[in-house]
């Protein structure tokens, strides 16, 4: 009996340890097709990043939420009288939807493409800001001359420059990494080529977008290596020159005292009109807002609500939780931006890896400094919030580039995976 009982438990065990075995046989055989495919799935859900698209998608349709908010009462002003209350939301629709299409077929292109042909966007950018310039080709819109008409959509070239910048100075900085440390070989070329474009910029006249462009360009060089005192000298020498570019233009001076001083009544029904409306948006807001849809000051107070302010409707409106939510989901998604630059260099894939980098600082410098205008921190600026403001090359290049993050992502998971581009 006690020889039958060891007998029998042996052979519970022995049916326990080929019981696994055998089911792993029966998925991966012919007959059972199901378990393949079930694994194949569940790999291929895992090649993309989707909190990273969700979170795009949500910050774009969020926003178009709050552009139709924003925008619903402008028909009752002469300006907007011809029209109707779904105009803008309907626009912005169409803009998103065009946008992801582009996005789609951007993601499609292999990361070593855009490194070859980011020389020729640049300078093929670089003439349509000179055509904007030309008298009867760019498009005029509140004294400023920053458009291409191209019937269905207003082209920004600027918003262009953004994202070209961003491919072209990494791509100038794998090319020149031996003598990046030097001035004359490593930094002056693309000194040369940004300061260029500042002056494009300049006479259109478009400031901050020449700021963030800046900012892309220097921070990259930065990440791709260059010498830190040259870095920090060239900094300061910049900050110079943009301090200059205010004093010698009035109207530039005048902007910048009444934002040190919104209250005053000369500037608060002058030049800080913007930001004291503004401001008082942010404080009807309080702690959870009026409700959507309730804002006061976007009824004909606060200008282009739907454009440059439109985190102050939002402030008002959903208060200091929705304007939470809008930092948090762009601090996210520029460090997410910087942690799929580090893995691609840590893959010895410098140019995407920079690139990765250069998209997160576009967005998070253009989201800082629009913020910053909405509450007061920064001198008036006319810079949209990234994904969320009304406007069709703002969205579309924002879709564009966040599509090449995402491919950098894929190439990284690839790659990580064993496998070959």
């Amino acid at each position: 009996m006690k020889f039958g009982l060891s007998s029998l438990r042996e052979l519970l065990g022995s049916v326990k340890e080929a019981a696994p075995a055998a089911a792993g046989r029966l998925k991966g055989g012919a007959g059972s097709r199901s378990g393949s495919v079930g694994f194949e799935q569940r790999s291929r859900m895992m090649e993309y990043d989707q909190p990273l698209i969700w979170v795009v998608l949500l910050l774009m349709l969020f926003g178009m939420v709050m552009v139709y908010s924003a925008s619903v009462a402008l028909p009752d002003s002469p300006k907007y009288a011809a029209y109707s209350n779904y105009h803008f939301l309907m626009r912005q629709a169409i803009f998103i939807v065009i946008s992801l299409v582009a996005g789609a077929l951007a993601f499609r292109v292999r990361i070593e493409t855009w490194q070859k042909w980011a020389p020729y966007l640049f300078a093929g950018t670089l003439i349509l800001l000179v055509l904007v310039l030309v008298p009867g080709v760019g498009k005029g819109v509140n004294g400023a001359k920053r458009w291409l008409s191209l019937k269905i959509i207003n082209l920004q070239p600027s918003e262009l420059m953004k994202l070209f910048i961003v491919l072209y100075a990494a791509d100038y900085t794998v090319r020149k990494q031996a003598v990046m440390h030097k001035l004359v070989k490593g930094f002056v070329p693309m000194a040369a080529a940004v300061g260029f474009v500042g002056l494009l910029l300049l006479l259109e006249p478009d400031l901050g977008a020449f700021g963030v462009i800046v900012c892309i360009a220097m921070g990259i060089l930065f990440l791709g290596g260059i010498n830190g005192i040259w870095f920090g000298g060239i900094s300061a020498l910049l900050g110079g020159l943009f301090t200059l570019v205010i004093v010698m233009s009035p109207w530039r001076r005048e902007r910048i005292f009444a934002y040190l001083n919104p209250w005053e009544e000369e500037n608060a029904l002058g030049k800080a009109y913007q930001l004291s409306h503004s401001l008082i948006a942010f404080g009807r807001g309080e702690l959870f807002g009026v409700g959507l849809g309730s804002s006061v000051e976007k009824l004909h107070y606060l200008p282009e609500a739907h454009t440059d302010f439109l985190l102050a409707v939002i402030g008002e409106e959903l208060g200091f939780a929705g304007v939470l939510v809008v930092v948090l989901l762009f601090y996210w998604l520029v460090k997410h931006a910087f942690e799929i630059g580090r893995q691609a260099i840590a893959l010895d894939l410098t140019f995407a890896g920079l690139v990765a980098k250069g998209i997160g600082i576009w967005l998070g410098v253009q989201a800082f400094i629009n913020m910053g205008v909405n509450l007061g921190l920064l001198p008036t600026k006319g810079l949209t919030l990234p994904l969320m403001s009304y406007g069709g090359s703002g969205v579309l290049l924002n879709c564009v580039g966040l599509a090449i993050l995402l491919r950098i992502d894929y190439e990284n998971r690839v790659l990580m995976r064993g496998g070959r581009l």
